[in-house]
């Protein structure tokens, strides 16, 4: 019986574990997609507690917590930190099967040297233990960073972030990752909900430009493309819950973003007009100034309304979508690629049903000299599990080339999230090690082992273009 959480955790025969010990674990870490906040990374912020790095802003297991009945009070409420780190003790021995029973202790292992189980008996002991490790001097963010061996970091920025902190961070010699801004287009896209006009006033504030018509807005989005474009960003990303491919003219498009301007009413099909129109122009500027765009799709956001209005948006109350975005994508693809403008794309889809579609429609789009230039996202958000993993890898192996994968990112908000790269890296491992195992991979470890390291950093290092020197 193998002993939970051992050095060959995930791996299940012995050329998974040689090509994660001596090939992926020494790996250096390209983390793509966060949300890491950059002002925590630049004042170097003290977290006072367990709970406040590891619980808040956490609706993975703020999802999990709730499902156990849990009262709100000790997830997003009032309650002082460590009732609501008991409260997650109490909750995690119902967590086995979840990513989060091997996600928390992975976490309790690498940073705090723990290896006891999280529960209730054991709570006020790990409480205790990561609150003295977390007041050393040492326990820092990016302290942290550079002890995981994460060399390029983009966190999420609004497009009228003044990126001031990044700015801060760049200056600092004594730092040696390579923290990035990306460029996250999500107010802009939400045309006739509630923050838009205040979203609209914000940008109008940060670039001196008056919008009154679509151009006005085109040109303000420009402004924000070059000043990101001069502190080194190169990815943007789009979370559009259910894309609808939605042509419009000119005329039509001023007028429905003028009706907004003016706080009217926008219908549906209206919002997909303005949608469609201002990602394709904003692809195309991605294209101009060789960025990488990045487009989440599969996902219902905030569907208990009684909840959302208590709590907002973000605090685990989104789920997957299945009316599939395929078609519409194939359309946005090629509008851009007939006029030789599509930039390079991730594609990303919360519903695991459509892996096998994306990794067939992907291979639709190349560019001599580019390897992978439209991608098949990682898995994300509720498939970066094993299973979801496996998935997203074996469609993309089937259909495409796995080999040209660029790889694994966070997507999480705290600072003890870099052990899900080694959890992917242990996941790939196994799983190139079963086909090498079962003969359908070659056992060559030079060959798989160029691979893997491809897997983990080469490929995005090449990919993005955002430099770790």
């Amino acid at each position: 019986m193998k002993k939970f959480l051992d050095e060959d955790f995930l791996l299940y025969s012995e050329p998974a574990r040689e090509l994660y010990h001596r090939y992926a674990q020494k790996m250096p870490i390209y983390d793509y997609h966060c949300h890491l906040n950059p002002i925590d990374i630049a004042e170097n912020r003290r977290f006072n507690n367990i709970t406040e790095i590891w619980l808040s802003g956490d609706h993975y297991k703020w999802r999990a917590m709730r499902y156990c009945g849990i009262d709100e009070v000790y997830i997003t409420g009032s309650a002082d930190d460590k009732e609501k780190f008991i409260k997650w003790a109490e909750t995690m021995p119902y967590c086995i099967g979840n990513p989060l029973y091997h996600w928390t202790h992975l976490e309790l292992k690498r940073y705090f040297n723990i290896d006891i189980l999280l529960n209730p008996d054991t709570a006020d002991e790990i409480w205790e233990e990561c609150n003295r490790i977390i007041r050393s001097d040492r326990f820092t963010p990016r302290n942290l960073i550079e002890k995981f061996g994460v060399r390029v970091l983009c966190t999420a920025d609004d497009p009228v972030d003044s990126l001031i902190y990044h700015n801060i961070i760049a200056d600092n010699t004594q730092f040696g990752t390579k923290v990035f801004p990306s460029f996250r287009l999500d107010q802009v896209m939400n045309i006739g909900t509630k923050g838009f006009l205040t979203w609209i006033s914000k940008l109008m504030e940060v670039t001196g430009i008056r919008i009154e018509c679509i151009e006005d807005l085109k040109e303000a989005l420009i402004n924000r493309l070059e000043y990101f474009n001069n502190f080194g960003c190169k990815i943007s990303d789009h979370s559009i819950s259910n894309l609808t491919y939605t042509i419009t003219n000119e005329d039509e498009i001023q007028d429905i973003f003028r009706k907004a301007l003016g706080n009217g009413e926008i219908s549906g099909v209206n919002a997909e007009k303005y949608k469609t129109y201002i990602l394709l122009f904003l692809a195309r500027e991605y294209a101009r100034l060789d960025w990488t765009m990045q487009l989440r799709t599969g996902v219902i956001r905030n569907v208990n309304t009684r909840m959302h209005n208590l709590l907002g948006p973000d605090t685990g109350f989104d789920t997957i979508d299945e009316r599939g975005s395929i078609y519409s994508l194939s359309k946005v693809l090629n509008n851009l690629e007939e006029t030789d403008q599509l930039p390079k794309t991730i594609l990303y889809c919360l519903n695991p049903k459509e892996n096998e579609a994306l990794a067939a429609l992907i291979g639709c789009f190349s560019q001599e000299g580019v390897s992978g230039k439209v991608q098949l996202g990682p898995g994300w958000w509720f498939n970066d599990n094993i299973r979801g993993m496996e998935g997203q890898m074996m469609a993309l192996g089937d259909n495409g080339l796995l080999s040209k994968f660029v790889g694994m990112v966070t997507d999480s908000r705290s600072f003890l999230s870099f052990t899900r790269h080694e959890y992917f890296r242990r996941v790939l491992c196994n799983l190139l090690g079963t086909w090498i195992e079962n003969g359908k991979a070659p056992n060559d470890m030079g060959l798989m082992g160029n691979m893997v390291m491809d897997l983990c950093w080469n490929n995005a290092y090449n990919y993005f273009g955002l430099k770790a020197d």
